[in-house]
């Protein structure tokens, strides 16, 4: 519901009302409303727990933490398997085709491509790190940047390029600039929360 935008940052996160918009009993709606605050993305608010409201500061020490990490996974990705990175690629492609309309699939091969990377890195903490990074700015999809879709999706096949002709150099530098450019978008619609044009 975060990540749909069904719940939006400042909502409050009630056991009861969830339960019965969910339909299920107060012990796995308790469960799960724990996981999503231990995930960073539900804050304690005096008595209420309230769904978690970034602040700049707070984006651009995410980001800037991501930039660094995957940076350095993209780098050091060149022994990817090239079936993963045509697997990859062509998920991308299909999906940049389609359009955004499929939430589920364009998360899923966002996910898939950077954590595939920090995979190939062979670190396994800076995995865990680079997935909780990711995890607390998720509910900036293309609903809420929409600009950011299909310039997203061509800088994804440029790094996977990159990796492709074992260019790890380029593929580090273009990751770097893909996630300042995550960045940037987000950080203009949180200056911008209603969407009004800029003048």
């Amino acid at each position: 519901m975060i990540l749909a935008g069904a719940l939006k940052p400042g909502d409050l996160l009630q056991e009861a009302r969830l339960g019965d918009e969910l339909g299920m009993s107060r012990t796995p709606v308790r469960e799960a409303i724990k996981r999503i605050e231990a995930e960073g993305l539900a804050v304690q608010e005096g008595r209420f727990l309230k769904v978690r409201t970034l602040t700049i500061p707070e984006v651009e020490e995410i980001f800037f933490l991501r930039q660094q990490l995957e940076s350095y996974c993209a780098r050091h990705a060149t022994g990817i398997a090239p079936d993963l990175l045509d697997h990859l690629e062509n998920r991308v492609v299909t999906l940049r085709t389609n359009g955004p309309g499929d939430e589920d699939e364009q998360r899923g091969v966002d996910d898939d491509l950077h954590h595939a990377l920090a995979r190939a890195a062979g670190n396994q903490m800076m995995l865990r790190a680079i997935s909780d990074l990711r995890r607390r700015t998720c509910m900036f999809d293309h609903s809420q940047v929409p600009a950011r879709f299909t310039v997203s999706c061509q800088e994804h096949v440029d790094i996977l390029q990159a990796l492709r002709a074992g260019d790890g150099e380029r593929a580090g530098v273009l990751m770097g600039a893909h996630i300042a450019h995550a960045r940037d978008a987000i950080l203009a619609r949180l200056s911008n929360p209603a969407g009004r044009p800029s003048r």
